[in-house]
């Protein structure tokens, strides 16, 4: 109604609890308890990683279904969201850490195959621009399967095909050259973009394997072993690209995209707020709300709420952060551009109770939102 007041909920994921459609949804029950002729838009986020292709999704991208091999070679659904010629790929869910068998680690044998099997899906289907969301990865092949799979081979020093499915490691120690001419033909003429909220290198301490190895369950021999292959991977297809910022995101997929592929890394939930049009879709808005698990020192680098914030400040709309805990101070949450912010663990000290009651609190949430911001005729 004309006159009312309009919110827009933008939050990112609560990590291990709610993905960002269901905190949006959370938040929109608690608002129209207390302000039931608010007008309520909710267009869920992400900054790159896991929920990037359903945040695409809940604003309409048409979403499409590959069968694709996991990060350890079984076959699983893989999904990205396409409108026109754009499809949003994104690497968790094809090839991420929540793809591997029973949730079981394997540093060495996880690759990005199925990553690259998605991409030549879209690109087959007419796709002439790519945006990659990085993040969640199980591997730390540089990027390398993905490759294989559109069409590079990689050679050993007698000119033999490096393929299958084996140690990673040793396969990247092998490699003393590549074969560009099979690549997938469209990839020439596409625009591919890599959407992370990481600037690290793909080597050294601040590197693919030592910040994020441990996490894929490697053991510090085989980050030995990984961080040489790398290494040897790099010099084939060029050092300058491992030291830019992004290039050792998820495993280095974002190095082997910059090499081969002719890509440009971009801040994920700046990527995200351009194709969604969000300038457009918080234009008269009253008020705006974003969020995620975790609001800290962390977030204030590229990560989704504090991005929906600024965008939300050029266009001259208050926002407003509801988090499952903040370890920010009043002053640095004033000075990341929110008005106010509203964490969980207020209601719910305990982080387990907290993380299985999201979506009750979340809603709680909302109502309190509305009762101190929103002002609706009666």
């Amino acid at each position: 109604m004309a006159g009312e007041p309009l919110v827009v909920l933008a939050p990112d994921k609560f990590k291990g609890s709610l993905t960002a459609p269901e905190a949006a949804r959370a938040l929109a029950r608690g608002i129209a308890r207390r302000a039931p002729k608010a007008q309520v838009r909710c267009v869920p986020v992400a900054d790159g990683g896991d929920g990037m292709v359903e945040a695409f999704v809940a604003s309409g991208w048409k979403r499409v279904e590959v069968a694709a091999p996991g990060p350890t070679g079984e076959v699983s659904t893989a999904v990205y969201a396409l409108r026109g010629d754009t499809a949003v790929v994104e690497l968790a869910a094809a090839v991420g850490l929540g793809k591997l068998p029973g949730g079981r680690l394997d540093p060495l044998r996880a690759d990005t195959f199925g990553l690259g099997v998605t991409i030549a899906h879209a690109l087959d289907g007419g796709a002439t621009e790519i945006v990659l969301g990085l993040g969640g990865s199980a591997s730390t092949d540089g990027g390398s399967g993905l490759l294989r799979a559109l069409g590079l081979r990689l050679l050993d020093q007698e000119g033999r095909e490096l393929t299958g499915r084996g140690d990673v490691a040793a396969m990247l120690e092998q490699v003393v050259s590549v074969d560009r001419n099979g690549l997938h033909p469209a990839v020439a003429t596409t625009l591919f973009t890599l959407a992370c909220d990481v600037d690290n290198p793909l080597l050294g301490p601040a590197g693919a394997v030592a910040v994020y190895a441990p996490q894929k369950g490697a053991s510090a021999r085989q980050m030995l072993r990984l961080e040489a292959g790398l290494a040897n991977w790099a010099a084939v297809l060029g050092t300058g690209y491992a030291e830019i910022g992004g290039a050792g995101a998820a495993g280095g997929t974002g190095f082997g995209a910059l090499a081969v592929l002719g890509a440009q890394v971009r801040s994920g939930i700046d990527v995200l707020l351009e194709l969604l049009e969000f300038t457009s879709l918080i234009d008269g808005a009253t008020l705006v709300v974003t969020g995620e698990g975790s609001l800290d020192h962390q977030s204030m680098h590229g990560k989704a709420p504090v991005g929906v914030a600024a965008a939300a400040k050029k266009a001259g709309v208050p926002v407003i952060a509801a988090v499952g805990r903040t370890l920010l101070s009043p002053g640095e949450i004033r000075a990341a551009g929110f008005a106010a912010c509203y964490p969980l663990s207020d209601l719910e000290p305990d982080p387990a109770r907290s993380i299985v009651a999201a979506a009750n609190l979340l809603e709680r949430i909302g109502e309190r939102i509305a009762m101190e911001h929103l002002r609706t005729r009666r």
